[in-house]
């Protein structure tokens, strides 16, 4: 099997800057214009602007470019640290060419460390365990081999079944059955391009103004907020070209739909949506996303609390990202995502959108405290009343028992 190497295109190194991969440091260096300095990637300066960040092979380069070297984390300096990144370099690259996915013992043998520290150490600096990443590059791996139509398979069948075992699957059933957490369909429609996907879709006006809900047949894939219907059906064609996207003719027979709309527009109505969904993200993407699930009604949580919580306390620029690329909203509750100072920060779907929605959840979750003072008010009443009463007929059986 090829070598799968990583930040090789922009996206990637964006990805490794913005999420101040350490593991990416000595790959490549990233300059930046608005300062004239260049750093590695997993410095822990203020993550730039997209637009003022360029990739560079080395720090040679960066400095023939006109750039000078960042004094915080020395990128024409070998690092203390480099012994460690090129240790766990070669770990990721052993996991890259390998044939069937390594387990955590083997990998630690390879190191030459303990299972316990081996893990500790990559999570640290990769910033995802050994299995998630081994997890990410099978996934990646049959992408590859599914988007690449190669003349002579014989047959759809028997090029899906060779893809699936190439990426490392030890059975057809195993990548299918990881497949929905992490390509977002099936590998014969991925082969395809997409083409024979089919996502209905339905949407309906609310409060906040159109909403749309689309869902596959494993669960919900977007949920959006626009001015218009013509141009939130147009956003949902841009996301997914290839697919087949047809339009409920009855909206109201869409239980999804009613339940967020419902959800949006009933000051009575649901805390919480709980519906099955089919989105895609990165391994990065998905621990903010599943973070974001855990914040309660009517609380939230600043995106350098959330980056604390996904265990990469640095990456708040990158937490801020995965929030803006969640496709679900409200499904993954992004609105409760705040900024540190009390700011609202972004929102896709509209600062106006995350307010409406805070305010709705705020009010929410003080009826239920005070329902629950009420009922806790009524209870100690209860239990008061039922303490009397059984002191007295206590002593109704004593005063018999003194005149008998």
């Amino acid at each position: 099997m090829s070598h799968l190497s990583k930040y090789q295109t922009d996206g990637e190194r964006w990805a490794a800057v913005s999420g101040r991969e350490r593991a990416a440091d000595g790959q490549f260096v990233f300059s930046v214009r608005s300062t004239g300095v260049y750093c590695r990637p997993g410095c822990a300066s203020r993550t730039p602007r997209r637009e003022n960040v360029s990739f560079h092979t080395d720090w040679r380069a960066a400095e023939a470019a006109g750039f000078r070297p960042c004094k915080r984390c020395a990128p024409a300096e070998t690092s203390a640290d480099e012994p460690i990144l090129n240790l766990i370099r070669d770990v990721c690259r052993r996991i890259d060419g390998a044939e069937t996915p390594p387990t955590l013992a083997e990998l630690a043998d390879a190191a030459g460390l303990s299972r316990f520290h081996f893990h500790r150490l990559f999570k640290r600096i990769v910033g995802v365990t050994p299995r998630a990443y081994v997890r990410t590059r099978q996934l990646e791996r049959l992408r590859i081999a599914l988007a690449a139509d190669v003349a002579g398979r014989p047959g759809e069948t028997a090029g899906i079944t060779s893809a699936i075992y190439e990426a490392g699957f030890g059975s057809s059933s195993r990548a299918y059955a990881m497949v929905n957490g992490g390509l977002g369909m099936t590998p014969s429609a991925l082969r395809a391009g997409g083409a024979g996907e089919r996502i209905r879709y339905g949407i309906a006006t609310t409060r906040l103004g159109t909403l749309l809900v689309a869902r596959t047949s494993r669960g919900i894939c977007a949920i959006e907020f626009g001015d218009d219907a013509a141009a939130i059906k147009a956003q949902l064609a841009r996301r997914f070209p290839q697919a087949s996207l047809v339009a409920d003719d009855e909206p109201e027979a869409d239980t999804a739909l009613r339940a967020v709309a419902r959800y949006v527009d009933d000051a009575n109505g649901e805390r919480s949506l709980s519906l099955p969904l089919d989105i895609v993200g990165t391994a990065f993407q998905r621990r903010v996303w599943e973070a974001l699930t855990k914040i309660p009604v009517g609380e939230t949580a600043t995106y350098a609390e959330l980056a604390a919580n996904v265990g990469n306390p640095s990456a708040v620029r990158a937490v801020a990202a995965a929030c803006a690329a969640n496709p679900v909203a409200l499904a993954v509750p992004c609105h409760r995502a705040v900024r540190s100072d009390g700011g609202l920060g972004g929102y896709r779907w509209g600062l106006a959108r995350k307010r409406a929605l805070l305010e709705r959840e705020s009010v929410l979750a003080r009826r239920d405290r005070e329902d629950d003072a009420i009922a806790g008010d009524g209870a100690q009443s209860r239990s008061a009343s039922d303490a009397g009463a059984r002191s007295e007929k206590r002593a109704g059986r004593r005063a018999v028992r003194i005149q008998s």
